[in-house]
């Protein structure tokens, strides 16, 4: 069993060398790109969301 354990940390160590992390200017980008995306869906969202209560809320009266 701890011949197991051992041998699954050396197979992630060999595996974390060949991860290519992403440069500070690619992460920057990135993040802005989900921030936009966010503030637009949720925009998008409130105004649906709004506009159905307001015709419920008309089709109730």
């Amino acid at each position: 069993m701890i011949e197991k354990i051992k041998q699954f940390f050396r197979e992630v160590k060999v595996e974390m060398h060949k991860v290519v992390y992403p440069s500070r200017e690619e992460l920057i980008g990135s993040t802005w790109v989900v921030i936009v995306t966010v503030m637009v869906i949720s925009l998008f969202l409130g105004v649906v969301d709004l506009s159905l209560t307001k015709l419920v809320g008309m089709a109730i009266r």
